[in-house]
């Protein structure tokens, strides 16, 4: 399709207001009528968008403007996430139909994500764009991904990386009294579980039905997607991990991929093959 808006794709209008005005129906749209939208080059925005470097310091939870950004940021990757949940809706309509079925639920889930950030942060006395964001989630999917390493990256890397660190989150929110902040963190991290066990369980099956090893696929998709992964170097939350289905190769591999983030990037080059697979 043309690169161009159509009428109600959200993925073309950039203010939080139009967007979840129309998403559930085009949620309903996408999933019923494959290839109805075109996919812009970059996600839009009526904000300031800055690499995350060029983002002003964060204050501490013991400012309101701290733990406000929290949620500003949170809205920034809810917002994200439901773009490329309707973005591969519309990419893969070959895929199976109880996977649409059920990424189109998860897409709808991702806009109450983001709705419930913004209103969270209306009810703090803050506005969306109060401060810059970035759109490292989008930008590290191409349109030319196999549906496989799409699952991958961003229900398994992108989601479940947000597993471990809205564990750790909800950590250091134990001495804070801002009931609002942590109700609305509190219900995203308990249902993204459900999003990460979607991506681990059609990993598994795609794999499975095309004839490929799940454990091998898994790090060859890692190695395969490697230069374009964001870091990301919060400490794995096993329990968590397991419960969103991952195997314990396929833990041991996210320690392995943790392990090279944190090595500087001079060394990298160091970690060969039998590193990774032994």
């Amino acid at each position: 399709m043309s690169n161009a808006p159509e009428i109600h794709n959200p993925l073309w209008l950039t203010t939080p207001t139009e967007k979840l005005r129309v998403w559930n129906e085009a949620c309903e749209i996408a999933w019923q009528t494959p290839d109805v939208y075109s996919i812009p080059t970059a996600a839009q925005r009526d904000i300031e968008v800055l690499p995350p470097t060029l983002h002003p310091p964060k204050l501490g939870f013991s400012h309101a403007a701290g733990r406000a950004r929290v949620i500003h940021d949170l809205a920034s990757i809810e917002l994200q996430a439901m773009e490329l949940a309707l973005r591969t809706l519309v990419e893969f309509p070959e895929a199976p139909p109880e996977f649409r079925r059920s990424l189109r639920d998860l897409a709808i889930n991702e806009g109450e994500h983001f709705a419930l950030c913004l209103n969270t942060l209306a009810d703090m006395d803050f506005q969306w764009g109060h401060w810059p964001i970035h759109n490292g989630l989008w930008d590290c999917v191409r349109s030319d991904d196999s549906l496989l390493d799409r699952v991958l990256l961003v229900h398994r890397f992108l989601e479940g990386s947000g597993l471990d660190a809205g564990f750790t989150l909800h950590q250091r929110l134990s001495g804070v009294k801002d009931a609002a902040m942590k109700n609305c963190i509190a219900r995203i991290h308990r249902e993204e579980l459900g999003h990460v066990q979607f991506g681990s369980r059609w990993f598994h099956h795609l794999s499975e039905s095309s004839g490929k090893d799940p454990a091998a696929e898994f790090l060859a998709g890692v190695l395969r997607l490697l230069p374009r992964l964001p870091k990301r170097v919060e400490p794995l939350n096993v329990v968590l991990r397991s419960e969103a289905e991952f195997t314990p190769r396929e833990i041991e591999i996210c320690q392995k991929l943790r392990s090279y983030f944190l090595a500087p990037k001079i060394e990298r080059d160091q970690f060969s093959e039998s590193w990774w697979t032994g």
